[in-house]
Formats: C-alpha cells, sequence, structure tokens
C-alpha cells in the first residue's frame, strides 16, 4: 500500500452545498432561503418575535428580585481549612484572612468576603479574620485555642414604630407617646 493509495471510507467525507450557484445545482436563485421577505436576506435575526402578537416572554408575569446591596460571602468550613494547614499551605501563626484563603487555594476568588463554617474538625489554634462565623464554627475555633475575628457586624434591626392604635390614644389624650 502506498501514501497515495490511502483514501477515506466511502461516505465519510460528504461535499459542502454550494448554495446560489444556478438553477442547475438545485439551491440556485433564493439559496433555500425560500421567497423575499426579512428573512431571507443575511443578518437578520428575530428572536422571540411572533407576528405582531405579543411575544411569551413578555406576557408572563415577572418574578423575583435581584438585591444590588446583597453581601455575597465565600463560605468556607472547618474542615477545607484544616487540610490546608495540613498540607502546609497555611502558616497557623499568621491570621487568616481572605487573603491568605485565597492565596492558600481554599478559595478560587474572594467575593466580598468570607464566612466561617463549623462543618469537620480543627485541631490547631488559629486566628481568624473573617467577615462572618457561625456560633459551631467560633466555638470549635475557640475550643482548639484560637479567636475568631467578625470584621462585618449584623446591622441592628431599626426601632419598630408604635401602632396606629396607640398613636390615636395618645392624640385623644393630648400627650405624648411613651416608648
Amino acid at each position: 500500500m502506498k501514501l497515495n493509495q490511502l483514501a477515506g471510507r466511502e461516505g465519510s467525507r460528504k461535499k459542502r452545498t454550494r448554495v446560489g450557484r444556478g438553477i442547475g445545482s438545485g439551491k440556485g436563485k433564493t439559496g433555500g432561503r425560500g421567497v423575499k421577505g426579512q428573512k431571507s436576506r443575511t443578518g437578520v435575526a428575530i428572536k422571540g418575535f411572533e407576528g405582531g402578537q405579543m411575544p411569551l416572554h413578555r406576557r408572563l408575569p415577572k418574578r423575583g428580585f435581584n438585591n444590588i446591596f446583597a453581601v455575597r460571602l465565600n463560605e468556607v468550613n472547618l474542615g477545607r481549612v484544616q487540610i490546608a494547614l495540613d498540607k502546609g499551605k497555611l502558616d497557623a501563626g499568621a491570621p487568616i484572612d481572605v487573603e491568605a484563603l485565597v492565596k492558600a487555594g481554599v478559595l478560587k476568588n474572594a467575593l466580598d468576603g468570607v464566612r466561617l463554617l463549623g462543618k469537620g474538625e480543627i485541631k490547631a489554634k488559629l486566628n481568624f479574620e473573617v467577615d462572618g462565623a457561625s456560633k459551631s464554627a467560633v466555638a470549635a475555633v475557640e475550643k482548639a485555642g484560637g479567636t475568631v475575628k467578625v470584621l462585618r457586624e449584623k446591622k441592628a434591626a431599626p426601632e419598630a414604630k408604635p401602632a396606629k392604635a396607640q398613636k390615636k390614644q395618645t392624640k385623644e389624650a393630648g400627650g405624648e407617646a411613651t416608648a
């Protein structure tokens, strides 16, 4: 057998259809696009258009809410931190914060901060500086002799306004409302 005798199997290679190359080709004139109109032209994509009828994506009701002020935190379990510590990627003496966790490969990117969760076991005495921590995580770290410094405190709930009935009574009495 010689190189010039090699060939693909029958039917393995198919020639491309050359459209718009005359009537005899079978794909001449309109080139398989039908006749006339906007869609017979090139570069037209009418996605979601239903011939003037109200499109489905506009008939359906709006749902949900996207809070632009939401704080997106990475969640890290204590077990993951312990594994990184065992592999020597984290230094037990230095404070463990977002930058240290990203550098150690525990987190992919920093987002808005990190929240420590209590799944897993921690053996070393570590000092964490995180944006949030669960009660179980704080308890586990303190049991091992470490500390958890929470950088982002939860906002306190605003004080409740006096009820309408209470306002009405104070108005009738002519005095000030006592809270």
